[in-house]
């Protein structure tokens, strides 16, 4: 992620900024219902923003039967994400648009590492690490996992955190934790995902945001994918308000990362309408800005096919992701 803007130091836990937040959730409701109605963008507006959105994803296989070789190929596609003669014919081959990251298992990381240095890409690889999904197994093993992520490769690490801690309000616990992880991930770039669907409430979402970033979170992450509530917009305005609050605060930027259940070409352009709305142009770009997704690619690529071509691609038309 060589194009990151400085990496957020994070700065002692302050807790009575942390103790004395609210979350209004009425109004985040009235806000976030919103996002899909009240902007829309057109014809080679939509393309332009549906390419910025391709270099925002994190092109994601966590499955149990993920092996070599669909690893190899989700690397592949990272790297030529939109065939090539949709780009020739909008004026963009010579872009080198890419995927944000590949975003892996630990024991997958190797496969994707190789794939990626044969194809002389500059994708960041991205496990996911620390006891994920659930963020159950013991503290030394979390940090193992970390560590022997980033030696296997790995740029960044996207870390689950104990959801106990934000239900039970044990913000000083979860703030030593992150920032165990934070130390354990070197210069690996650290994502922390909050499983918001697993905190109780707003307010307890808004809190663990701050405190992520506080033990000196890169990126704060809405979900594993593996909950049953995942990214939501009302959750994302709370994140973003964070990061906006943090940012006028300390003068650090800090990315956002929604993930779970985003399939759509027309949610993407929601999502990126959100980041700058709410936090500016400079959160559109993948350095502050990732969607984790697996089949996002497939439609968005189909919408720039009917953008280019005048009609939708057929199956066998759209090289798999």
């Amino acid at each position: 992620m060589s194009s990151h803007v400085i990496r957020n130091p994070g700065f002692p836990l302050n807790l009575t900024w942390v103790e004395n937040s609210r979350v209004n959730f009425p109004a985040v409701k009235r806000r976030s219902e919103t996002l899909k109605t009240r902007r829309s963008v057109k014809k080679q507006w939509q393309a332009a923003w549906l390419l910025r959105a391709v270099s925002c994803i994190d092109l994601t296989t966590l499955a149990g039967d993920d092996t070599s070789t669909n690893v190899s190929r989700l690397c592949f596609k990272a790297q030529n994400p939109i065939r090539k003669d949709l780009l020739v014919e909008m004026g963009m081959a010579d872009r080198g648009i890419t995927t944000g990251a590949v975003c892996i298992y630990l024991s997958r990381v190797d496969d994707a590492v190789h794939t990626l240095r044969n194809l002389n890409s500059k994708i960041p690889v991205a496990s996911v690490a620390a006891g994920f999904p659930a963020g159950q197994t013991p503290m030394k093993q979390r940090i193992e996992e970390i560590e022997a992520a980033v030696a296997a490769g790995a740029k960044e690490i996207d870390i689950v955190i104990t959801r106990s801690h934000v239900l039970s309000g044990n913000w000083q616990a979860l703030y030593e934790e992150i920032l165990a992880m934070r130390k354990a991930c070197g210069e690996a770039h650290l994502k922390t995902i909050l499983a918001t669907g697993e905190c109780g409430s707003l307010t307890n979402v808004y809190k663990a945001s701050l405190v992520a970033m506080m033990a000196g979170s890169d990126f704060i992450k809405t979900s594993t994918g593996k909950e049953t509530v995942n990214a939501t917009f009302p959750v994302a305005l709370v994140m973003v308000r964070a990061i906006r609050d943090y940012y006028q605060r300390t003068g650090h930027r800090v990315g956002f990362k929604p993930a779970g259940g985003i399939r759509s070409a027309k949610d993407a352009l929601t999502w990126l309408s959100l980041m700058k709305e709410e936090l500016g142009d400079a959160w559109t770009h993948p350095n502050l800005f990732r969607i984790g997704a697996s089949s996002l690619l497939g439609d968005i690529e189909r919408q720039l096919f009917h953008h280019v071509m005048g009609r939708y691609a057929a199956a066998h038309e759209l090289p798999m992701a």
